[in-house]
């Protein structure tokens, strides 16, 4: 992740059917800040920093991504990104926007 998009998101699930792509540090930011506090850890202060450092260009962007990663593998919300792919590619209409 780059403090642009990224060429490899990762996709994560934020409830029982809604997964969320995480395409940038900015992404990996909004999602961390809005975790439930009662569920933060080391683990999650370690990611919040590392995309933290990530978008201000403190570290390298492959840092952010890996940490974030090992955040979602760890609380085990991590969605295979060809699966979620082609979920996103079932929900689109012919406008090219998701069906709800």
């Amino acid at each position: 992740m780059s403090s642009g998009t990224s060429s490899s998101p990762l996709f994560v699930r934020r409830a029982a059917h809604i997964v969320q792509e995480i395409a940038s540090p900015a992404d990996a930011i909004d999602f961390l800040n809005e975790w439930p506090q009662d569920r933060r850890d080391r683990i999650h202060e370690a990611a919040l920093s590392a995309c933290f450092d990530g978008y201000n260009g403190r570290k390298p962007a492959s840092a952010a991504r890996k940490s974030f990663f090992r955040f979602a593998k760890q609380v085990v919300i991590l969605e295979d990104a060809t699966s979620a792919m082609q979920w996103l590619a079932a929900c689109m209409s012919d406008s090219g926007k998701a069906q709800v």
